[in-house]
């Protein structure tokens, strides 16, 4: 195998052998000739993938009525399910009885199209074909449609020579010329009975008539038939194969058909069920035995018509046995006995019908296991379905060439090979409807078979043929250019081994592998529709063309000639003439030849005086298709109908639409209207059987063509309408294979831009069709759920039919007359819409996709605007995610995210869609772990991003599936960048700006004039103003951003209309006499905006010009007592209050310009900064520039009263900014050196930061529930938040543009804007931003972690001075236990009710977790180690130096002491034992006595590694040596049970000893990637692999699971910040059942004693929780749902944060412990003073008792 740089091959999806049957050698042999293009070697009627399980019913319809009903409703789609499920096709019933008017059923066009239907059935269903429902009644003779004249009259003059009235032939037979040879044809029914047509409108009166009419003519016509021919059968004139169409029931000839002439093997594909009835003769007089049986009437007594019964018994009783004797018919014979009384009761009938269906299942379900092979390749291989799509459309298009023409024999010719010469692509153009498409696909067909013939039989030729713009993969240059190398290395056997990046470098591959071809195997590429290209890539301009070609390779392209100036640019790229070839209108002579042959091939003509009306038509256009349509038009003509110069169109275009409205009138305009409709709308078109369920979903459509008697579950239109449309259409919509489907598409684009232009022209049926579509896929209608059913007659108006300027048309909207249905539900039977198909719900990765749901979907939603469906059930949708980025498709995703986003503008989707794109590499390598990587970064932010709680719970529901690991509480920090717009080179230049109502909308004024309004997320200017070369001091937007105010130093005012930019007048700012500066010019001081005036006002000025907005004039001043310095009006925009200097503050009414009232401040040494308005409450704040406010009372407007006065002067900094909080409880005051926090119900002050000495604040804004203070930093580049209630530093956000000069919070969408030094506008989240401020840290490592027994708090300790009590359900920190030094040791009560612990001053402490109280403190020694019994009775306090303690918990007091040193002590679950190490001994201690009970000594220089008690068996203890052996140790008996020697070298690194419960298994980890697991009983030790190396493990208590953290080595991963895996292996299994990525440095792992939960403390001393929830083990799946912080999630409040309580330890002591001066004696015991007990020993420097 040849290799190139490249690589093709990618890993396989799916494992080998997932499918029921391997692959077989024919599947095999159309893969190849697929791949390399040899058309004519793939099956007929379809190509490999293009298959569905098609079965036509065989049936008489009136006695089988039952049956076909009961199979409809309950078993027709159980199968369907079936066949999605496991083989990911569709399957599909021909029954044309069902849902027809009984009348109806003997129709010749019916009979017609059943025979036609039957043999399309047999050729091209995958599975079963053909299924006989056989009765006891034979069925009616048919009513000939057509009749050969010679023929017809033969049996004419057969009749009156027997003398019988032959009338009623003469009537309804008319003769027709145009048929070859003439015949005779039935005249339609509508023409012949009167009230036909409008019988279905008018009443049931009449429809009753004209069907009690029709019954008699065809009964007569049928017994003249039958007459004439048994008598020229008699003479022999007649032949015996001529009489069946005249003699023959339907049922005869469909079972002949399907049955007789097939070989063995095909007939495993049929079933027939037979139901014979005994003693049935003795019931026909019954009248309802007519259904059952065929009948006579003879002198009015009833009877069994033998004649017909003799008939049946042959096909039932002769024929089926024949068949079955010689092959493996599936044939089913039932006997039904009749009720006594009753006959063949409706009772006999259901039970019947009940086994019938429980049969017809089974066979069907047996019969396609058998005979369908479940096929992958098209969920593997996307190239394979690529050739696959446009072989497809390559057989069809070319079944419909029937020009012969020059330019076939041009193209052949220049195929074949040439020894020498120049070789340049050929280039095939022409107008619309020259049929390009047509003749490449003819020459795509015969390429292969004509370099065969030229070459001989050994040339192996590789054609590859697109028709580009029919998929997505032919639109886009870059996927085009890839499938076809993909294709050429495959044929060629090329091995590459990476695509590339660069679309330069994808055409170089291209030109590199056309040098593979050979004269044994020449390569030819067809490229149709050139014009198709999308412009990415400047496809368009044609430089990836290869132009100069290998001998062996030809291409060959088309194109328009005016489209977009491809031809011109290939003209520029081959100059050479005879690489062209034209194709143009034909001779006229030519064409008539050609629908002459047409004509005759369907034994058609036209006469010679219709022929003038065509020859008119011709002389005015020859094109191929307006030949096609014409022949469409005539093959109908009837020789005695009248047809003029109007019967044909003189364009394509007319023509179309006049065949369509013909469709219109046979089939009706709603149902056309909507069929068309759906089909041209549908984004890759749409299978008949997504047809069929999408009409019976339409009301409108039902309301059209039910008749209210049928209204019955389930409500479906009848399979007949879908069936003639497809035949009206034949050749226009055509039949496309995608992936397992087949699709119905428009031939070419000129019939889909016709159909659209008649059928969806109306907006509103537009967006209601879309929306039906949506609800589809969807399968909002499946699973029995019944939709309401009205016939709304004023529908059909909304249709815009009054355009169409059609007479018959015109006339069918006037029959609509129906009275309206009353509303009922009913079941439409609409599939499901699962994203996957499951095969094996143990093996979910091994699944069909469900492409049909993938493809329409998001389309459909996204057309009817239905947001909350597109956001919750596509993009919020884990199983869409999941399946998605599992068939590679991660980055359409992205798009699919993207399209909804700019849909809905929820800022979720768009942190969603940031948020994959940090996991891409993550998930795309391993897609299982896809849950637990949304949901750590999910559930920080879930919070303030509320409706990802959707998402979440998906993956709560699906994530387990595929990873077992379910994080229930994440610290991860959130990784966040904000949208970027460069604005100017320097921040001086930016003179404001404005955010806006529309969240990625801002408005920028700067320097020079330019007032420009931007889309920061796509980075372009949307609209610029400028305001005439004058400088700008600052802009405003009204509330409703109307109206843009611009100051100009000019002292005017521009007011400009937002929305068009536009100057609407322009006003001059003026001040008062007495205003100005000295020695300067006054500008515009400042300005402000209510809902309908400006206020301006000048430097120096104390005048507030008011200004009219809606006209633009001025409409008077307000005079103020002093120079005015800021002016704030009221929401409601009635009161404008004016602050002055002297902190004095004036409020006028805006309406009539009056002086309402003044306030001063006591504070009156400064000016006003800032006026809040708290309209909630009636209040306003005065804030002055040194910070301090004053609070008044504006109830009454005209006198307010003062409130409160706060000073703030003690600080000298002056305020930056001030903000007041959303809910008006916080006031934010800012000042350069500080940040205060004011609470306005008590106006106190509620906190306060302090910048350092050297730092000062720029800005300073509150969340949105102001909990979280984010500000900025004087000469940084960073973004801080601070949590309120702790005053903590939580995150620090780097703006890499370099240092903040401005914060603009926006509260519209609670946005800030962030203006770096370097003239960059950053636009951040502030929800996003607050959410890391959620996470509670302790700042330090955590070192140890407990969990209460509850399982409801968590315990941490991280070397401080505290114990940190969080909440095991929010992650929050609730409590904190403060100590006096630095905690040591730790241990907690089973029931976590009481904490003890131990630090390096010396002392204990006893705390109640609750409450937090420090009960009790004991001082007096350092403890090594803590332990607590398993009964919570006693602590034992293990001292290096000392005599350690067993003491009470409950009183303190002592039980015994102990006198030798442990290490790493445990007590044995009776409570009986401490068990612990000293050198090379291993003691058990007892805990009442203190004394050694029992005890293992190690030889000499052997010493004990480590050791662990077995949680099942308390007495056994099992431990390792250095010398490598492993020993299980009885302490009852004080002897080794078993003794296990381990590998040399073994424990050279030992890191870490785990047991298991029960004994059996011990788990040791030695710090590299391997886990060893050393079975216990028989000494094996197994390697498992680890996913890296190993840092920590454990093992679960049931010892089914080891959780285990490991460090990988992998860049990509380092990237993605991935710092080490959390993962959860089944020990039964060796399999990974779980992996979760760590982003943060662990120090602690913990397992919970019950249910297996994961806790894990991290480096910055927060904690994450997990749970595992593997799927063997179903029980467990609840556990998620019912867990505390899922709870939370599903809350739709946000999380309330508990105070975290701080707890102080006691300062004076309990009691104390002495210390010892005696020299302990080997094993001896040693009083040490309890409480209470008089020292007689050495004292120490406290002798009294402290209480």
């Amino acid at each position: 195998m040849k290799r190139m740089n490249p690589r093709w091959k990618s890993p396989s999806m799916w494992p080998s052998g997932v499918g029921s049957r391997q692959p077989c050698p024919r599947e095999s042999a159309l893969r190849r000739a697929a791949i390399s293009g040899n058309v004519l070697a793939l099956p007929p009627f379809h190509v490999p993938t293009g298959r569905s399980v098609r079965v036509f019913i065989c049936s008489n319809p009136d006695d089988t009525e039952a049956e076909r009903n009961a199979l409809k409703e309950h078993v027709y789609p159980k199968l369907r399910d079936f066949c999605r499920e496991n083989y990911g096709i569709e399957f599909q019933v021909v029954d044309l009885y069902w849902g027809i008017d009984p009348e109806e059923w003997d129709s010749p066009e019916l009979q017609r199209l059943r025979m036609k239907l039957l043999e399309e059935c047999l050729k091209t269903s995958a599975g079963p074909c053909f299924v006989g429902l056989i009765g006891e009644k034979y069925g009616s003779i048919r009513v000939p449609g057509e009749v050969e004249s010679a023929e017809f009259e033969m049996i004419l003059d057969a009749a009156v020579e027997a003398g019988l009235d032959t009338r009623i032939l003469e009537e309804w037979y008319c003769r027709d010329e145009n048929s070859v040879p003439p015949a005779y044809y039935l005249k339609p029914k509508a023409e012949m009975l009167k009230n036909y047509q409008n019988s279905m409108e008018s009443s049931s009166v009449a429809k009753s008539k004209n069907d009690k009419a029709w019954r008699a003519v065809s009964e007569e016509i049928k017994r003249i038939f039958r007459t004439s021919v048994l008598q020229l059968q008699e003479k022999g004139t007649m032949k015996s194969g001529q009489d069946k169409k005249f003699l023959c029931s339907a049922l005869e000839d469909e079972l002949d058909f399907a049955l007789g002439k097939q070989t063995p093997a095909f007939l495993k594909k049929c079933v027939c069920y037979i139901r014979k009835i005994s003693n049935f003769d003795r019931f026909a007089k019954l009248p309802e035995m007519a259904r059952y049986m065929d009948i006579v009437v003879s002198a009015d007594r009833v009877m069994r018509n033998q004649e017909a019964y003799e008939r049946l018994l042959k096909v039932r009783d002769e024929f089926i046995p024949m068949i079955v004797a010689a092959s493996n018919l599936r044939v089913y014979s039932s006997v039904t006995h009749c009720d006594m009384k009753f006959g063949y009761s409706q009772e006999v009938e259901s039970h019947y019908v009940e086994g019938l269906c429980k049969q017809f299942y089974e066979d069907m379900v047996d019969i396609i296991q058998a005979t369908v092979q479940q096929n992958f390749d098209t969920e593997t291989d996307t190239l394979y379905d690529e050739i696959v799509q446009h072989l497809s459309l390559c057989k069809t298009f070319s079944s419909f060439y029937v020009y012969k023409s020059e330019a076939l024999d041009i193209i052949q010719e220049y195929l074949y090979p040439n020894k020498g010469g120049r070789i340049t692509p050929l280039v095939v153009y022409g107008g619309p409807c020259t049929g390009k498409t047509l003749l490449l696909a003819e020459v795509a067909k015969q390429a292969y078979s004509w370099l065969q013939k030229e070459m001989g039989p050994e040339t192996d030729p590789v054609v590859i043929v697109r028709f580009i713009g029919s998929t997505d993969f032919s639109t886009d240059l870059r996927t085009l250019l890839q499938s076809i190398c993909e294709q050429i290395a495959i044929n060629y056997r090329c091995l590459i081994h990476f695509l590339p990046n660069k679309i330069q470098e994808m055409r170089e591959l291209l030109v590199n592998l056309l040098g593979e071809s050979s004269f044994h195997r020449p390569l030819v590429i067809i490229l149709d529709a050139l014009e198709q290209l999308s412009d990415g890539d400047e496809a368009r301009k044609l430089w990836w063309l290869p132009v100069h070609l290998p001998r062996t390779v030809r291409i060959v392209v088309s194109t328009l000639p005016n489209k977009h100036g491809i031809l011109q640019k290939l003209r520029c790229l081959i100059h050479d003439e005879d690489s062209y070839v034209e194709l143009m209108q034909r001779d006229r002579k030519a064409c008539s030849q050609t629908l002459k042959q047409q004509l005759l091939s369907v034994k058609r003509k036209v006469t010679s005086g219709q022929q003038i009306y065509v020859n008119e038509a011709m002389a005015k256009c020859t094109l191929p298709m307006f030949v096609n349509l014409i022949y469409r038009e005539v093959v109908h003509w009837r020789s005695h109908k009248d047809v003029d110069d109007k019967s044909l169109c003189s364009t394509v275009h007319e023509s179309i639409e006049q065949l369509f409205y013909s469709i219109e009138k046979k089939l009706g305009s709603r149902f056309v209207f909507r069929a068309l409709g759906y089909i041209t709308m549908a984004r890759a078109g749409l299978t008949e059987l997504e047809l069929e369920d999408i009409l019976s979903l339409d009301n409108s459509v039902l309301g059209d063509i039910m008749v209210s008697s049928n209204l019955k579950n389930p409500l479906r239109i009848s399979y007949d309408f879908i069936a003639r449309l497809k035949e009206e259409l034949e050749g226009y919509l055509v039949e496309r294979q995608v992936r397992n489907v087949t699709l119905m598409v428009w031939a070419n684009r000129h019939l889909h831009l016709i159909a659209q232009k008649l059928y969806l022209s109306n907006e509103e049926d537009v967006h209601q069709m879309h929306s039906l579509l949506a609800e589809y896929f969807l399968g909002a209608w499946a699973s029995g759920r019944k939709k309401i059913f009205h016939c709304d007659n004023n529908h059909f108006a909304s249709l815009n039919i009054s355009q169409h300027q059609n007479p018959h048309h015109q006339q069918s909207l006037h029959g609509h007359d129906k009275a309206s249905a009353d509303k009922h539900s009913y079941d439409r039977q609409t599939p499901e819409q699962p994203w996957v198909f499951q095969c094996n719900l143990l093996e979910p990765d091994i699944f069909f996709v469900n492409h049909r749901k993938m493809t329409e979907l998001t389309f459909h939603l996204t057309r009817s605007g239905r947001t909350d469906d597109l956001m919750y059930g596509v993009i919020m949708n884990f199983s869409w995610l999941y399946t998605m980025i599992k068939i590679g498709q991660f980055d359409k995703a992205l798009t699919d995210i993207d399209l909804a986003y700019s849909c809905t503008q929820e800022k979720e989707l768009k942190f969603l869609a940031n948020t994959l794109r940090s996991i891409k590499l993550k998930v795309t390598k391993n897609p299982a772990s896809l849950s637990a990587e949304l949901q750590q970064r999910l559930l920080p932010v879930v919070t303030s991003l509320p409706k990802l709680r959707h998402l979440l719970l998906e993956c709560d529901k699906d994530g387990p599936k595929y990873c077992s690991i379910v994080p229930l509480h994440s610290s991860m920090d959130v990784t966040y960048s904000p949208e970027r717009l460069p604005l100017s080179s320097s921040y001086m230049q930016i003179v404001e700006i404005l955010p806006t109502l529309a969240p990625n909308i801002v408005i920028v004024a700067l320097e020079d004039g330019s007032v420009s309004t931007w889309d920061v997320e796509s980075r372009q200017l949307l609209r610029q103003i400028d305001t005439a070369r004058s400088v700008v001091l600052g802009i405003r937007l009204t509330t409703d951003e109307k109206y843009l105010v611009v100051a100009t130093t000019k002292n005017t005012l521009l007011i400009y209309d937002n929305h068009k930019s536009c100057l609407l007048s322009e006003v001059d700012v003026k001040g008062s006499k007495h205003c100005g500066i000295t020695g300067g010019v006054a500008f515009i001081n400042g300005f402000t905006l209510s809902s309908h005036h400006a206020l301006a006002w000048l430097e120096a000025s104390k005048d507030i010009n008011v200004i009219d907005l809606l006209y633009g004039w001025p409409l008077y001043q307000f005079h103020c007592w002093y120079e005015v310095t800021c002016v704030q009006c009221s929401p409601d925009g009635m009161y404008a209050f004016c602050g002055q200097y002297l902190n004095t503050t004036t409020i006028f009414h805006l309406g009539s310009g009056d002086k309402l009232s003044t306030m001063t401040s006591e504070f009156s040494g400064g000016f006003v900064k800032s006026i809040l308005i708290l309209d909630t409450i009636h209040q306003m704040v005065m804030i002055d520039n040194e910070g301090s406010l004053s609070v008044w009372n504006t109830k009454d407007i005209t006198n307010p009263k003062l409130m409160e006065d706060y000073d703030c002067r003690g600080d000298e900094s002056e305020v930056v900014s001030i903000e007041l909080s959303e809910d008006q409880r916080s006031i934010l005051i800012c000042k350069a050196s500080s940040i205060e926090v004011l609470d306005t119900k008590i106006w106190k002050m509620a906190e306060k930061f302090k910048a350092k000495r050297s730092e000062k604040f720029v800005a300073a804004v509150l969340s949105k529930n102001s909990q979280s203070i984010i500000a900025s930093m004087e000469n940084t580049s960073s973004i801080f938040v601070w949590r309120r209630d702790s005053g903590q530093c939580m995150a620090s956000l780097i703006e890499i543009s370099g240092a903040i000069v401005k914060l603009i919070k926006s509260t519209h969408h609670n946005l800030l804007l962030s203006v770096a030094s370097s003239g960059v506008l950053s636009v951040w989240d502030i929800d996003i931003i607050t959410a890391m401020s959620n996470i509670d840290k302790t700042g330090k490592p955590i070192q140890s972690l407990q969990l209460s027994g509850r399982e409801d708090f968590v315990y941490t300790m991280d070397g401080s001075e505290v114990i940190h009590k969080w909440n095991y359900s929010t992650g929050f920190i609730e409590m904190v236990f403060k100590h006096e030094g630095l905690v040591e040791n730790w241990v907690l009560t089973t029931s976590g009710d009481l904490m003890v612990t131990s630090d390096d001053k010396n002392s204990q402490y006893i705390w109640h977790t609750t409450t937090g109280e420090n009960t009790l403190r004991i001082n007096g020694q350092r403890i090594s180690q803590l332990l607590i019994t398993h009964n919570d009775q006693f602590v034992v306090s293990l001292c290096e130096q000392n005599a350690s303690r067993v003491w009470r918990l409950a009183t303190g007091h002592k039980v015994c002491n102990i006198l030798v040193t442990l290490q790493h002590a445990l007590i044995t679950t009776a409570n009986t034992f401490l068990v612990g190490t000293n050198k090379n001994k291993l003691l058990a201690v007892s805990l009442w006595s203190g004394s050694v009970s029992k005890k293992f000594i190690c030889d000499d220089g052997i010493t004990i590694v480590n050791f662990k008690l077995i949680p099942d068996s308390p007495d056994y203890v099992v431990f390792i040596t250095s010398t490598e052996t492993v020993f299980i140790w009885s302490v009852a008996d004080e002897s080794v049970c078993r003794r296990v020697q381990l590998p040399s070298n073994f424990l050279k690194n030992l890191e870490d000893f785990q047991i298991s419960p029960n004994g059996k298994l011990g788990i040791v980890s030695k710090g590299d990637e391997n886990i060893n697991v050393l079975d216990l009983h028989s000494g094996k030790l197994r390697l498992v692999h680890a996913a890296g190396i190993i840092w920590r493990q454990k093992l679960s208590r049931d010892g089914r699971y080891l959780v285990y953290i490991c460090f990988q080595n992998c860049d990509e991963d380092d990237e993605a910040g991935v710092v080490s895996s959390l993962i959860v292996m089944r020990l039964a299994d060796g399999k990974s059942i779980g992996t979760c990525s760590l982003y943060k440095t662990p120090t602690y792992l913990c397992l919970s004693q019950r249910a297996l939960n994961i806790i894990v403390g991290f480096e910055d001393g927060s904690i994450g929780t997990y749970t595992v929830v593997d799927r063997v083990d179903a029980a467990l799946k609840i556990k998620i749902a019912t867990s505390n912080s899922r709870q939370i999630v599903n809350n739709a409040s946000q999380k309330v944060r508990p105070k975290c309580s701080t707890n102080a330890f006691k300062t004076i002591a309990d009691c104390v412990w002495r210390e010892s001066t005696e020299v302990f004696s080997r094993d001896s015991p040693i009083n040490v003073s309890d409480s209470g007990e008089p020292e007689t020993m050495t004292p120490t420097k406290k002798t009294e008792l402290l209480q």
